[in-house]
C-alpha cells in the first residue's frame, strides 16, 4: 500500500494524489462517442461502482423492506416506525462498515488518507468533544428522521393518488430510463442547495456544523444541522411534479441517505486486501472541506465549472482560488 506511487505529501501531512480532478465526458462539445462509452460501461465510470448497486438496492428495499402502499393512505405511526427503524439500520450498517474498515480496524492505516491525522476526540468544538460521537448523533438523531419523514410523506402521495406513478408493466421504457434520471437529479439539486448553504446567514445558522469537519470521516457526511437535513433531503419533492415509481423516489432517497459515507471517507482510495485499491474519487469533496469555497457537487456534471466554484487539486486551480479572494476582498 504505497501511496506514493499515486500521490505526494507535503510538510503539513496532507497526502495529494498525482492524478487530477476530471469529469465524465458527458456535457463536452464536439461530442466523443468512443470516450462517453468507455466511460459509461467503464470502472469507475457511470454504471459502477455506485450507480447499479444504489438502484438494484432500491428495488430490494421496495421489494422486502417496505411495508405494501396502502398501508400509506392514512398516516400511521407503525408504518412511519417501520420506515424509521429501516433507514436507522441502512445508516448503522452503511455508515458503520466504512467507519469500522477504515477508522476502527485501520486497514489501510494512512495510506492514500488526504490528511494522515486521524478524527479529533477531545475537541470542544463537537458535541461530546468527540468528532466521531458528534457526526453520528446528528446523522441518527437529525438525518436519519428527517430522511425518513420524506419518504413518508411521498408513500403517502403515491398511495393516494397526489404523486403520478409509472408502472413498469404499462410503460417499461419509461420505468427503466427514470433510474439513468436520479443520479442526475441528485446532483444538481445536491449542488444547488449546497451553494445555497453557504450564503452566510444559512451558513452560520447550519451549515457551519457540517463544517466542523475539516478532516471528514464517514459519518461526517450526513452530520448536519436540522434545517440542513430538511433542505438536503427536499430533492426528493420533484417527485410531485416528475411521474415516477416509489422506486425511484427510494433510489434518490437512500442515495441522499448513505451515498455521502463515501464522498467524505477522507481517503482517495480504499484497499482490499492487497496492492489493487479501488478507485473511489472522493478527491472533489475532500477539497471543499478543506477549502469550503469550491468543488459543492459530487463530480458527475460540470456545475462547479460552469459556476466558477471548481478545483482540480492543481497549484494553478490554488491560485485562482485565491485570485478570486482578492476579487472580493478577503
Amino acid at each position: 500500500m504505497d501511496d506514493s506511487k499515486y500521490g505526494t505529501e507535503d510538510k503539513r501531512g496532507y497526502w495529494t494524489p498525482n492524478k487530477r480532478i476530471s469529469y465524465g465526458p458527458t456535457f463536452v462539445w464536439p461530442p466523443q462517442p468512443k470516450a462517453f462509452l468507455k466511460w459509461f460501461f467503464g470502472f469507475p465510470g457511470y454504471l459502477f461502482p455506485w450507480n447499479v448497486p444504489y438502484a438494484l438496492a432500491a428495488v430490494g428495499i421496495w421489494l422486502y423492506l417496505t411495508p405494501a402502499l396502502e398501508n400509506f393512505e392514512t398516516f400511521s405511526v407503525t408504518w412511519a416506525g417501520v420506515i424509521l427503524l429501516r433507514n436507522f439500520a441502512l445508516a448503522v450498517c452503511v455508515f458503520g462498515a466504512w467507519h469500522l474498515w477504515l477508522y476502527v480496524w485501520r486497514k489501510q492505516d494512512t495510506a492514500f488518507k488526504y490528511n494522515r491525522n486521524w478524527p479529533s476526540e477531545h475537541n470542544s468544538a463537537f458535541t461530546f468533544n468527540n468528532q466521531t460521537y458528534d457526526n453520528m448523533f446528528w446523522t441518527l438523531a437529525s438525518g436519519v428522521p428527517i430522511w425518513t419523514a420524506y419518504e413518508v410523506l411521498l408513500l403517502w402521495a403515491y398511495a393516494n393518488g397526489y404523486a403520478q406513478i409509472v408502472s413498469p408493466t404499462e410503460n417499461p421504457v419509461g420505468f427503466v430510463a427514470l433510474f439513468f434520471l436520479v443520479p442526475f437529479v441528485h446532483e444538481v439539486g445536491f449542488y444547488f442547495v449546497h451553494r445555497s448553504l453557504h450564503w452566510p446567514p444559512l451558513y452560520r445558522i447550519a451549515h457551519a456544523l457540517h463544517h466542523r469537519n475539516i478532516n471528514p470521516g464517514p459519518w461526517s457526511g450526513l452530520s448536519m444541522h436540522p434545517i440542513e437535513h430538511v433542505m438536503y433531503f427536499s430533492t426528493v419533492l420533484i417527485f410531485f411534479i416528475i411521474p415516477a415509481h416509489p422506486i425511484h423516489m427510494i433510489n434518490l432517497l437512500s442515495r441522499l441517505g448513505v451515498a455521502p459515507a463515501q464522498g467524505h471517507t477522507g481517503f482517495d482510495r480504499v484497499v482490499m486486501g492487497d496492492e489493487t485499491a479501488m478507485d473511489t474519487s472522493y478527491y472533489a469533496h475532500y477539497l471543499h472541506h478543506r477549502y469550503f469555497e469550491v468543488n459543492y457537487a459530487d463530480g458527475m456534471v460540470p456545475l462547479d465549472k460552469w459556476f466558477g466554484s471548481f478545483h482540480d487539486g492543481s497549484p494553478e486551480a490554488d491560485e485562482a482560488m485565491k485570485a478570486r479572494r482578492r476579487r472580493r476582498g478577503v
